[in-house]
């Protein structure tokens, strides 16, 4: 449904639409998904999700990713969104701390969101985002945990027509990369699966 196409229904029926088109996501098997309580304050409607990277898929590990994917509807379409639609990212998962030394893995991580939308078809404007390497070493009581790395990538985006599978799919792929999963496509660049003991 292009924006264009909602000009003669109610913007609950708009929202209710969008709500419907994330609901037809289909998400990867390794992903744990949940409707969550969506921020407020931020747009008229909202609507979010929360995604964990299954643990038993991965031995004994635990912690291995975790997401939140806010889409927010305004049918005033604020200034610097570009449309009535905003689509906000998170995801985060540990690295081993020499990956996280790496001074391209943010530019990795960023490309990663890029290439999921893309072979997804999912067509947006107005892309801003930042990609955080976190360092960490512990003392004290916490010397035995070690030092450890995490990567952080926040993000959004304003979706060019109101189907929004093929954005929450682009989100969910970005999550199982990050948490050390092979792409779904071939052709994009991996780190290293093995992971870092702190989280």
């Amino acid at each position: 449904m292009s924006p264009a196409a909602t000009t003669s229904l109610t913007p609950q029926a708009v929202f209710d639409a969008l709500v419907a088109s994330i609901e037809r996501a289909v998400l990867r098997d390794e992903l744990q998904v949940t409707t969550i309580p969506a921020p407020t304050g931020l747009a008229p409607f909202a609507h979010a999700l929360a995604a964990d990277v299954n643990p038993a898929r991965h031995a004994d590990d635990s912690d291995l990713g975790t997401g939140r994917v806010v889409v927010l509807y305004d049918p005033d379409a604020p200034e610097g969104w570009g449309g009535v639609v905003r689509v906000i990212c998170f995801a985060q998962a540990p690295l081993e701390t020499e990956i996280g030394l790496d001074p391209f893995v943010s530019d990795v991580a960023w490309s990663w969101l890029v290439d999921a939308l893309a072979a997804r078809g999912a067509r947006y404007t107005a892309a801003s985002g930042t990609a955080t390497k976190v360092l960490s070493t512990g003392y004290g009581e916490l010397a035995a945990q070690g030092s450890g790395a995490q990567i952080e990538l926040r993000a959004s985006w304003t979706p060019l027509d109101l189907d929004l599978a093929p954005h929450i799919e682009g989100w969910a792929e970005l999550l199982c990369m990050v948490a050390g999963y092979p792409p779904a496509t071939d052709g994009v660049a991996v780190l290293p699966t093995r992971r870092s003991p702190r989280a």
